[in-house]
């Protein structure tokens, strides 16, 4: 600190001349406001009753509720399911309601859905024989819900209008506000092939032995959101876009082959029914071990369970209180561990279900990483609330729902495999034990803003994932940290860099984005780590981060209620942040345009000289001045003395002004540097820079980002030393996902020509 004060000594002393100005020939128009620091009023919704300015939920706050009771039936024979439930809504809003909207998402599996039409077709001058029957020569799977009744709780038929994947249900008379209407819907649909005919649930079937595993979910007709926003969130489901509902209670019974292993979201009511005496001895053990999962349901039981196919029937009762949605999976072939997870004051289960073609894999891993994941999301969120969480093998799915989720990662058929596999497969249990958080307890719409659960997701996720590597090291073994692919800020620089024309800002519905991985998950993921790890700090982003996820806990926040809980709860004004990584698509480059060298001097350099003459300010009219004279006039003298050396003056009014302690204390800076930062990206980031003297040390400087607020194109930095700088570096640890790190050093650093790169490249 001492230097800097020095400066502002010294700069007390250089000429302060009066400014002429000419008479504007033309008079400027209006000046609109396009300053990056502009605060976010026009964009955010107005603060009210039900959502305050300061992101918390208002006085006024409400959430509708809808409760389940289903009794589902899965035909193994036929892939179909089966399903009766009745739906009971209560009205908290303050609103009379004429109808109700109800989601139909398998609807987009009809084979006549409108959703078949809205992509491009191209051409493909060459075919697979597989793929081009299917194209040309096959109908389309029909997947969507047939609905065989509506009717209210005395049997009478209710009316109903079917829009794609949303249903109509009419009331015969408006619900009031506190008021509950309980109906009924009888359906079945085809369960679809989720290996060949994709989705995000359905079955794979295994050729081998002829058994099928079940990942079945968005399998009922459930109840859209309604709230004081857009009232009812009816957006059509398109298929990329995911889902927003209402939070309730569950009650279903599930009826499958009785030599079927299942579980799903809530908790089993009927387990010494349906568990055997070993299975029941196991889960005993379980709920007590915390170190390694225990086996509930063996390989070989399992791989002796796939020989037969079972015709009778078994039920399982589950129960779930204030769940936004239901999931489950079975199969015979399912082998099932479990293991207790201390979060807080309760334990927790973490429980793995997977065929043997997951093994040896899924058997080391999936229980050991859900169980971690429990722990540090519930550290940097709020403590999982639910009693388990599961992990279950799906050959190419990667998908969540409450407490349970279903994840790829599969090893060859000897057994083998990749790192690539492996930290897959370690990845997506995170991400979709990670969703339990983001969006099924902070329950935000991901219908239309999919950054919200994806993106704030794979942010922790990514921290999850360093956590993991430096708590498990065997894991990663000989890798130093986990090879995470989303999070760094130099990870997200390639998508920031494409045409403009192919990119959409954050801030944009799913279904309208070009490349819904890198917008929704990558860019909201390395702008939330930018947050913490450059901007904020981590002690206030960790800080606000945990008192947004608590606000909002069974909660439905919109994008402002983020934005201003981060702000709110830090006092770190972020709306230039968000204005252009969410609501733009600017990326960040920012270089050195210009370093100029200056050195203390008795007599007037040559830029002065200019100034004067431009001025007509003879020498003799002007006050005594230290001088400060650029090295590029060649004055040898000035650079090899010392600076009271180069002026008598400063050194006259050091020592009559200053007692002798004084003196001793004081460094006169022998070197001005004066250093011209360009932006030519759009994005305003602080400037990160390390100045490298020539005695080897290093001193890193952050310029806040408000260095630009004046001058969005360039600003000047004075740096003064005692010691030669021998380099300047930018963004040193790339930090800022600049996407041009060329004009990041000076000297400028000699880039090799795409021969030399090739040249290396072949000696190895």
């Amino acid at each position: 600190m001492k230097l800097k004060h020095i400066s502002l000594f010294l700069l007390s002393f250089i000429i302060s001349l009066p400014i002429l100005s000419q008479e504007a020939k033309e008079r400027n128009q209006e000046n609109i406001n396009v300053n990056k620091f502009r605060q976010l009023y026009q964009e955010f919704s107005t603060p009210n009753m039900f959502r305050t300015a300061s992101g918390a939920p208002g006085p006024a706050y409400y959430q509708q509720q809808a409760d389940y009771k289903m009794e589902i039936e899965l035909d193994d024979e036929n892939k179909r399911i089966y399903g009766f439930e009745t739906i009971t809504y209560t009205n908290n809003s303050p609103d009379n309601l004429e109808y109700l909207w109800v989601q139909l998402d398998q609807n987009v599996r009809k084979k006549d859905s409108p959703s078949l039409l809205i992509n491009e077709d191209r051409i493909s001058v060459a075919y697979p024989p597989s793929g081009f029957t299917k194209e040309f020569m096959t109908d389309p799977f029909d997947g969507g819900f047939n609905i065989e009744s509506v009717v209210d709780e005395n049997k009478n038929p209710i009316k109903h209008i079917i829009n794609q994947t949303m249903m109509r249900v009419d009331l015969p008379s408006a619900l009031k506000s506190g008021e509950k209407f309980s109906f009924s819907i009888k359906w079945w649909y085809n369960i679809q092939d989720h290996v060949n005919q994709d989705g995000r649930s359905g079955y794979e079937t295994f050729e081998k032995d002829g058994n099928r595993v079940y990942i079945i979910a968005q399998f009922f007709p459930r109840m859209a959101v309604y709230n004081e926003v857009e009232g009812w969130q009816n957006y059509q489901f398109w298929g990329d876009g995911e889902f927003a509902l209402p939070f309730g209670n569950y009650d279903v019974k599930i009826t499958v082959p009785s030599d079927h292993i299942l579980d799903a979201t809530g908790e089993l009511q009927n387990r010494k029914n349906i568990f055997s005496k070993d299975m029941m001895k196991r889960f005993n053990k379980a709920k007590k071990t915390y170190d390694k999962p225990v086996m509930i349901v063996t390989q070989a039981e399992a791989e002796e369970a796939e020989k037969g196919f079972s015709k009778k029937k078994k039920t399982w009762h589950f129960q779930a209180e204030n769940v936004r949605d239901f999931a489950f999976a079975t199969s015979r072939k399912f082998i099932w561990d479990m293991m207790a997870v201390k979060i807080g004051n309760k334990d927790v289960m973490a429980v793995s279900m997977y065929p043997k073609e997951g093994n040896p894999l899924w058997e080391d891993y999936s229980t050991v990483v859900v169980a971690e994941s429990l722990k540090t999301y519930s550290d940097y969120t709020f403590d999982y609330p639910y009693h388990k969480a599961i992990s279950v093998h799906a050959k190419q799915i990667g998908m969540e729902y409450p407490m349970i989720c279903f994840n790829f990662g599969r090893p060859n058929i000897d057994g083998s495999y990749s790192d690539d596999v492996k930290f897959g497969m370690i990845g997506v249990i995170i991400h979709e034990i990670g969703h339990n958080w983001f969006p099924m307890i902070v329950n935000s719409d991901e219908r239309q803003w999919a950054w919200m659960d994806e993106g704030i997701n794979t942010y922790v996720q990514y921290i999850t994932e360093q956590k993991l590597g430096k708590d498990f090291p065997d894991i990663i073994y000989p890798l130093e940290n986990f090879p995470s692919d989303r999070g760094p800020a130099e990870m997200i620089t390639r998508y920031m860099s494409v045409d403009q024309k192919f990119l959409a800002p954050i801030m944009a519905n799913p279904e309208n984005v070009y490349s819904l991985g890198p917008n929704a998950y990558g860019k909201p993921a390395t702008a939330l780590n930018i947050l913490r790890e450059t901007i904020m700090g981590k002690e206030l982003f960790d800080h606000a981060f945990k008192i947004y996820s608590k606000r909002w806990m069974f909660k439905h926040p919109t994008p402002e209620d983020f934005f201003r809980t981060m702000e709110d709860a830090s006092a770190v004004d972020l709306d230039w942040f968000w204005r252009g990584w969410f609501y733009s698509t600017d990326y960040v480059d920012i270089g050195i345009k210009e370093v100029n060298q200056y050195f203390i001097s008795t007599e007037p350099g040559e830029e002065m000289k200019k100034i004067m003459e431009e001025r007509g300010i003879p020498k003799d009219r002007l006050r005594p001045l230290v001088f400060l004279e650029n090295s590029k006039n060649d004055n040898e003298n000035i650079k090899e003395n010392s600076p009271l050396e180069n002026s008598k003056l400063l050194n006259n009014y050091i020592n009559e002004n200053f007692t002798e302690s004084e003196i001793s204390n004081l460094e006169v800076p022998k070197y001005f540097y004066e250093i011209t930062y360009d932006k030519p990206g759009g994005l305003v980031m602080p400037i990160i820079v390390d100045y490298e003297y020539e005695d080897g040390s290093v001193e890193r400087v952050t310029y806040p980002a408000q260095v630009w607020r004046k001058n969005d194109k360039e600003v000047k930095k004075l740096v003064t030393s005692n010691k030669k700088i021998i380099s300047i570096n930018l963004d040193p640890d790339l930090e800022t996902a600049d996407i041009d790190t060329s004009n990041n050093s000076w000297p400028k650093k000699q880039e090799d020509s795409e021969f030399d790169k090739f040249k290396a490249k072949v000696k190895g």
